[in-house]
Formats: C-alpha cells, structure tokens, sequence
C-alpha cells in the first residue's frame, strides 16, 4: 500500500505551516509518507497575485491526484487556511475514483475556537468530516466533541499530545525556581492576561518571544529575554515552569482564546516538555488531565494562586516533576506520540 502526504510550502520555505504541522511531516516521511507538494507562488496580495496563486494550486493539485496511485493512502493536514482551486474536486475524485483512503490530522477546529470561524472554515470542515476514513483529534476531550457532533468514535484517534521535535536531543539540567516561563507572542492585544502578570505577589515571570510591551519592564516581577527561533528556545528554558494560558484574564482563561483551552492540545505545552520543564496548566484545560495522569506539574483556577502554590513546593517535589517530565521528553522531542497515533491510524484503514 503506497503512502503520500500532503505538504504545504511557500516561496521562501520548505514548510508553509507551524512547527506542530512540520514536525508531523518529518514523522510521516520516516515512516514512508511520500510528500505531495502545493507551493504558495506569491504571499503577495492583489488580483495578480491571488490569480497567481489560485493558478499554482490548480497545476499542484493536479500533479498530485496524477502521482497518487490507486487504491494508496493520503495524509493531509487540516485546516487548510487558503481556498485552492480545485481542491475539494481532487479530494473526491481520489476518494471514488482511485480508492485512497485519507487520514486527517486535525491541528486546529475553528469552530471551536470561534473567533475566526466563517463559511469558509465551515465548508472546509465538512469536507474533512466527509472524506476522512480516520481522523487524528488532540485529546479525549475533542474526540468526545466530534463524537457528540455525530463522527463514528471507531474513526477518531487521540494523538494525546503533540511532539516537538529536536535534532540530537541530549539530556538537560533544569534548576529549581519559584518562577513561571511564558514563550509565544506576547501580544497583549490578543492574550490579555499577560498585562496583568504584573499584579502575581511572589512569583518571578521569564518572557519570551515577540511583540513584547515595554512598559511591562516596570513590572519588577518580570524578566524579558527576548525572542528566539522554534529551534533555539528549547535551550533558553532550562528552570521553573512552563505556564499554559490564554484569553483575558490571570483569574481563569476568559475570553474565546482562553475557553479553548477546554478542548485543544497548546504546541507550547510540547514546547516546556520538549525542554525538560514541568507544566502550570489551567485545572479546565483539557490537557490538565495529561497534566495530572503523568505528574508533570499542577493545576490552577488562577494564577493568583501560583504564588502560594509554589512558596510551599520544595525542591525535591520539583525534582519528582522534573523526573516525570524526563519520562516523556524522549517521546515529544522524538515524534513517538504522532507515529503511534499514524501506526493506529493505518491500522484501522
């Protein structure tokens, strides 16, 4: 049975997508996924360059139902973010025409995180739901939701927790701090809560990544490092903990970002593991159950109760954290949970 994939690029990189959508396409091409390539010509924008583009998608999508042979299976990557013409057309055509098989790996449901749902990402949505044979969803949480929104739960898996992978990954110390690590954009405009890190008593605040405001230097609780490469962040976060939040608030993850939370698997927190730190997770996160199933940190309502929570942790409760986390780092930064969940998938083809 022949395997292909589906892999977006642009004009300037081999990759279109994140990190967590890179890192799957390494583990698929190990275990024998051929790659498939649609090129975004131009990210210009303008008539021209859509027609451009729309044009590229039209020659690759044709290529690609061209190379994949019958009866063969497909990986794709869902959302895709762009129409492409003539997608949807190939994508069934294949399905009745060729007999191929798809597995969806499901990175983002815009429905759930509503504050970018429209028509477009509910028809590309449908199509997925449509075509997939088995769908790849994060956790127990979302698989329950797409069970409740009527897909078969014999044609769902759990990935449990994606991978970030890491090149020669070699033990790490992480040292003992009363402190919390925070690495993404650090835009206050769109993650409120991290304006008001300033107002956590007794409780240090490492920052890294992009859009930081300065007039957060004020705050005497907060350290900027500066940004740094998804490549090169693991080796800056090497003591406290790695902090999983979002939406409006430090008093409960608020806000549309912050409330899915409740059903989605945050990159970041493969991030803080892939980088040997223990997690503080939101206790209504859907990956706080992983959380507390592997003792790899601890849960809060607040991160006004993170102060507290920490002056009373001792070192060698940290140290159990750090050796729970060790037990995993291996899988993250090697890509196991995204094979075994690709290894299940074709299984149930």
């Amino acid at each position: 049975m022949d395997k292909y994939q589906i892999v977006e690029t642009t004009e300037q990189f081999n990759h279109a997508g994140t990190k967590a959508t890179a890192d799957i396409s390494v583990v698929a091409e190990k275990m024998g996924f051929q790659k498939l390539y649609l090129k975004m010509r131009t990210t210009k924008s303008g008539y021209l360059a859509k027609a451009q583009r729309q044009v590229g998608y039209y020659i690759d999508w044709n290529n690609c139902y061209q190379a994949i042979t019958e009866g063969s299976v497909v990986l794709l990557q869902h959302p895709f973010h762009y129409p492409q013409l003539t997608r949807d057309k190939l994508l069934y055509k294949l399905k009745k025409e060729k007999k191929v098989k798809f597995i969806s790996v499901v990175h983002d449901v815009e429905e759930l995180r509503a504050f970018r749902y429209n028509d477009y990402y509910k028809r590309e949505f449908e199509v997925m739901l449509d075509i997939a044979d088995v769908i790849i969803v994060h956790n127990q949480v979302m698989l329950d939701w797409f069970v409740g929104r009527g897909v078969p739960r014999e044609k769902l898996v759990n990935l449990k927790l994606f991978d970030y992978l890491i090149d020669a990954p070699t033990p790490k110390k992480v040292d003992f701090e009363r402190s919390i690590n925070i690495a993404g954009n650090l835009d206050v405009t769109k993650c409120g809560y991290i304006s008001q890190l300033g107002q956590l008593e007794g409780v240090k605040v490492n920052l890294y990544g992009p859009n930081f405001d300065e007039k957060m230097r004020q705050c005497s609780n907060i350290d900027y490092h500066g940004s740094f490469p998804v490549d090169e962040i693991p080796n800056q976060l090497n003591k406290g903990f790695g902090l999983v939040w979002d939406g409006e608030s430090i008093d409960g993850c608020k806000g549309l970002s912050g409330q899915y939370l409740r059903y989605n698997n945050p990159h970041k927190m493969s991030l803080y593991i892939a980088s040997g730190l223990p997690i503080v997770i939101w206790k209504e996160a859907a990956q706080a159950r992983f959380v507390e199933e592997n003792g790899i940190g601890i849960c809060v309502g607040s991160l006004e109760e993170i102060g507290g929570t920490l002056s009373r942790m001792s070192e060698n409760e940290y140290c159990g954290l750090i050796e729970n986390v060790n037990k995993i780092n291996n899988e993250v930064t090697t890509g196991k949970y995204a094979e075994n969940a690709l290894c299940l998938s074709i299984k149930m083809l």
